[in-house]
Formats: structure tokens, sequence, C-alpha cells
């Protein structure tokens, strides 16, 4: 899969998935995957906010027996350009106290950012219960 990445894309170009539910407990984490992997095949940005259980998403060294490792694909939205950012009072209450928990360029911000993002005339897409 090629992935095109568009550097000077408008804000208008740039969808924001927020995650509310922890992966494996629902195809939350799977689906806004399969969107964000389409939107960057497309040329749009893709940014990712974690909130609530959904910072659980790029936990690193994630085994789980039985399904496919959600954080992996997480990690392929990163290298196609994504940027992915987590609550930090959200991460910190689940024991995520610094980004060392997570993916490599997973950053542990406020919540802040996120309506930062959503001031930007961006799509947002919000999952979870």
């Amino acid at each position: 899969m090629t992935t095109h990445l568009n550097e000077n894309t408008s804000n208008k170009d740039t969808m924001v998935i927020v995650f509310l539910d922890g992966p494996y407990i629902s195809q939350y984490a799977d689906i806004g995957y399969k969107m964000a992997e389409s939107a960057l095949d497309l040329g749009y940005g893709v940014k990712i906010f974690l909130y609530i259980d959904g910072v659980h998403i790029p936990q690193k060294d994630q085994n789980p027996r039985d399904f496919p490792s959600v954080s992996l694909n997480f990690e392929k939205l990163i290298k196609n350009g994504c940027e992915i950012k987590a609550c930090v009072r959200c991460a910190t209450a689940r024991g995520y106290t610094d980004e060392s928990h997570y993916l490599e360029r997973v950053e542990i911000t406020s919540v802040y950012d996120l309506a930062a993002w959503m001031d930007e005339d961006c799509k947002v897409i919000i999952l979870g219960s």
C-alpha cells in the first residue's frame, strides 16, 4: 500500500478522530484505523486524540493472544504521517505516567490540543460509547 501525504493540505483536508474506548472491547479501534488509513491514502491529514480508555490503544508491546495487535496498526499510521496525542489526565489515571509506555511519537498532552484541532475547520469523528 502506498501512502500519499500532501504536506500542503489545508485544515479542511484534515480528519480528527477521537477514540473514547480502548482496544479489544469494541471494534472502534479497528474501524478508526481503517478510516485513518483510507484518509492518509487519499492524501488527507489525520490526527488522532485518545481520551478516556482510548489511551490504551498505542501501548507498546501489546501481545493479545486471540486478536491482532492494535498498536501495530497504529504504528503504521504514525509512520505514514498521522499525529497521535493522548489526554494527560486519562493516561495518568490509567498508569501511563510518561510517553515511554507508548509507541514512538505518541504525545501525552492536554485536551486543549484537541480543542485547538477542532477549531481548525477540520472534520471530527468521535468513536466510542
